[in-house]
Parts: C-alpha cells; sequence; structure tokens
C-alpha cells in the first residue's frame, strides 16, 4: 500500500511541475518549444527519452528475450540511429528557419499543398505510438496495484492529459532529466544485483543458442531485407516525426540541438542495454516468471528491488513514459493547430492557435486511450506501426527538400501519396516482402520521376 500511495505521490508532483512551467508559457512557442531556451544538459535529456519509455524498460527486453539481438535491431540500435542521423543531416538546416513543425517546412519548401497533405499524414501516425505508451503504463499500474489495466490506462491518461495541458515542452523537459537519472540509477542498481546472482556474463551467455547474440542476418535475399526494415523502420521512419523536431528544436542554439542529438544517440548505445541484460539475466534465473515477457522488468524489480528502489523505479518508469506519452500527444496536437486549423484559417491569432492546440490534445487523448484498449498490446509492434507510417510517406520528400535542389512539388506529392498506397496494399496483400521496403522504394522513384517529370513539362512550357 505505501508503495501505491508513493507512486500516486511521484505523479502528482508531475502536474505540480506542470503547474510551475505553465507560468512560462505565454506564446504556442513556449507551449511547443519551450521557447528555444533549452540548455545542452536538458536538451539532451529530453531528446534521449523521446523513446526512453515504453519500448526501451519494456517492448525491446520482451522481444529479445523472444528473438535475441536480431529482434532488437529497430530498438534500440535503430533509435540511436535516428537521433545520429538527425543530428548529423537534418538539425542545422531545420534549425536554421525557425519554424514551429515539419509541416511548415513542406510549405516554405514546396507550398501550402504539401504543408497540408504533410500534416494530414503526420497526426494519424501518432496514435499508434501514443497507444504503446497508454498500454505500458496499463501494464506497470496493473503490477504494482492489482487494479484492472484498463482503469490504470483510464487513470494515467488523464494525468497525462492534465499534465500536457498545463505546462508543454517547458514541463517536459524540466522533468525527463530527474526522470531520466532516476531510472538509470535504478536500472543499474538492478543489473548490478542480477550480474551477481547469475555470475556475471559468461553464465548468462551459456543459457541461450549460439544464434541468440547474431548481428548480422543470414545470407538470404529475404533475410537482409527483413534486417534492412529493421533498421529503417525507426532508424529512418522517426526522423520526419514531429516529437523529434520538438524536442531537438528546443535548443537554445543551433550547435547544441546537434549536440544533445548526438549525445543521445550514445545514451540510447549505453544505458539501453541495461534492460536486456536484466530482461535476459531475469529469465535465467527465474524461468516461471509470466509468459507475458512485456512484465518482466516489473516483476523483477517487485522480486529483487528493496522498497526504495521500488518507489524510485515505478515512480520514474511511470513518469517518464507519461512525459513520452505527453510528448507524442503534444505532437500532433501542434500540427493540427499550426498546419490544419491555421491552413484554413490563416488570421488565427497566437491565443486562439493555443487554444486550439489544447483542444486537439484532449481529443487524440480520448482516440488513443481508446486504441490502447481495445486493439492488440504489443508495445514493440504498436511503436514499429507508428514509425513505418511516417517513413513511407515523409522521410523521402524531407531528404529530398533539404538536399536535392530538383525536387519540386508534384515530386513531393506523388511521393507521400504513392508510397502511403503502396505500403497499404501491401500490407492487405501481405507481400513476402516487408510492406514497409515497397512503400519506401516505390516513394523514393515517385518524387524523383515526379520533379524530373514536372520540371521538363515546365521547360517546354
Amino acid at each position: 500500500m505505501l508503495l501505491v500511495v508513493c507512486i500516486i505521490l511521484y505523479l502528482l508532483s508531475n502536474v505540480a511541475v506542470g503547474v510551475w512551467a505553465s507560468r512560462r508559457v505565454t506564446t504556442s512557442q513556449d507551449f511547443v518549444l519551450a521557447g528555444r531556451r533549452l540548455p545542452l544538459v536538458l536538451a539532451a535529456s529530453v531528446t534521449f527519452a523521446t523513446w526512453f519509455g515504453s519500448e526501451t524498460i519494456m517492448g525491446a527486453p520482451a522481444m529479445f528475450i523472444e528473438g535475441g539481438v536480431p529482434a532488437i535491431i529497430e530498438e534500440p540500435f535503430g533509435s540511436a540511429l535516428c537521433l545520429f542521423l538527425v543530428g548529423a543531416f537534418f538539425a542545422r538546416p531545420l534549425y536554421r528557419l525557425h519554424i514551429t513543425t515539419f509541416c511548415d517546412y513542406f510549405r516554405i519548401r514546396f507550398g501550402r499543398p504539401a504543408e497540408l497533405l504533410s500534416a494530414v499524414l503526420i497526426i494519424p501516425s501518432y496514435f499508434s505510438w501514443i497507444a504503446a505508451q497508454l498500454v505500458a503504463i496499463g501494464i506497470v499500474l496493473n503490477v504494482v496495484t492489482g487494479f484492472p489495466r484498463e482503469y490504470c490506462v483510464l487513470g494515467s491518461a488523464a494525468v497525462v492529459m492534465a499534465y500536457t495541458l498545463l505546462g508543454g515542452m517547458w514541463s517536459i523537459s524540466v522533468t525527463d532529466f530527474f526522470h531520466n537519472l532516476i531510472i538509470i540509477v535504478a536500472l543499474a542498481v538492478l543489473a548490478v544485483s542480477l550480474w551477481q546472482d547469475t555470475g556475471g556474463w559468461s553464465a548468462v551467455q551459456k543459457q541461450v543458442s549460439p544464434d541468440f547474440f547474431r548481428f548480422l542476418p543470414h545470407n538470404t535475399a529475404r533475410d537482409w531485407v527483413a534486417y534492412l526494415a529493421a533498421w529503417f523502420t525507426i532508424g529512418l521512419g522517426s526522423i520526419p516525426q514531429q516529437d523529434i523536431f520538438q524536442r531537438v528544436m528546443a535548443a537554445k542554439t543551433e550547435e547544441t540541438s546537434v549536440r544533445a542529438s548526438y549525445l543521445a544517440s550514445g545514451l540510447y548505445l549505453t544505458v539501453a542495454m541495461l534492460p536486456l541484460f536484466i530482461a535476459l539475466a531475469a529469465r535465467t534465473l527465474h524461468p516461471d516468471l509470466p509468459a507475458d515477457n512485456q512484465l518482466i522488468i516489473p516483476n523483477m524489480v517487485m522480486r529483487h528491488g528493496s522498497l526504495p528502489l521500488q518507489i524510485l523505479f515505478f515512480g520514474a518508469v511511470t513518469s517518464a513514459i507519461l512525459s513520452v506519452s505527453s510528448g507524442a500527444i503534444l505532437a500532433p496536437a501542434t500540427v493540427f493547430g499550426e498546419n490544419i486549423v491555421r491552413y484554413f484559417r490563416p488570421s488565427l491569432s497566437d491565443d486562439e492557435l493555443l487554444k486550439t492546440i489544447r483542444r486537439a490534445i484532449v481529443v487524440i487523448t480520448v482516440i488513443c486511450v481508446w486504441m490502447s484498449t481495445a486493439r492488440d498490446t504489443n508495445i514493440f509492434d504498436l511503436v514499429g506501426e507508428s514509425s513505418a507510417f511516417s517513413l513511407i510517406s515523409l522521410f523521402v520528400p524531407l531528404t529530398a527538400g533539404i538536399y536535392w535542389k530538383r525536387a519540386t512539388l508534384p515530386g513531393c506529392l506523388w511521393s507521400m501519396g504513392l508510397g502511403l498506397i503502396v505500403w497499404l496494399l501491401c500490407l492487405w496483400l501481405q507481400t513476402e516482402y516487408s510492406p514497409m521496403m515497397w512503400g519506401l522504394l516505390v516513394s523514393t522513384v515517385a518524387m524523383i520521376v515526379g520533379s524530373l517529370m514536372s520540371r521538363k513539362s515546365t521547360a517546354l512550357l
């Protein structure tokens, strides 16, 4: 009972931070991008925390136990790749534009039709992502409290909605810093304890098959395509997503945004390994654990952690997932207000825009609560589905717009539309090779052909 009370108090402290942060929110820029005033430490922390929640602590360990290293290329390795590429190729050119959303970039580079279509595509790509976070919160609170998972989802959704409505990116940034510290300490303490109990890495390694730690696929075309698809899903697919954009763009300078991306990528290649080891050691020591591997980390904390460690871990994990959810809810709400409502109402004032974004937060939260209780509850799959959606429709136009001067509006629109259509068609046909790879291929070809054809037509006129 004490554990439950402490976690509730921990969650309420997040709302208190939101109340504090709300005093710093006077414009939509303050709400969405923390006024572009985050120092390196906060910028790196909030960027790292983009995914350091359900998929890293619960989804990836579950997949690791079932399939070894080949099953976790998407997360955490794909996430580390994404953050590195953002710092290397996207942070500088986008930061210099002083824009609020990715869709603003499409308007500047290609025109208003590209802005509207990109907004229509970005918003639904977040629903699966947010649902994954709510599922994770439900799982954690169910383990701790014993309450039905659906009630835990509803309660946590109400908290995250209030939290987001109050402080926006300011509250997310401040709380993420402290959550990350606590989670890392708790994971390290638990990992050291399990290391001692199992007898070290060599003892754990003996319990798995030789292919368990295989990093490269078998030498068949199908295996290599699947392997590349795993890298691309988050590694490329999450680059054109608003939550990444708003976290990186909240940095106080261009150089800070680049360094924050690199630091966050490095943290993924180190800290994110702790949950994987904990899960593997736990399955070795306790084969009697529940069949749902998504529960393995929470169950190990309950078995091996002292009460103070349980309070810190569950409070921090729940709060971190709330922060991830908050950023994920804020992203499509911002796009809706900035690039859809303002598209049809150009004279919309900043105060009206802020109110529109907050109303959208409520609607999006309700939709995602329904999805989290009515759909499949595999966190890893929900996250992958979200990233695949943006990869096949938005990655190619964004990259071509920045690095290919001959890219045009028709090429952009064809790339977005045909990539999505082919992906959906391949999902329906259940093609042998990944539907995402077919969608990405068609999106690339459509951008090149559409741009060259439109330039040729213009030249003939």
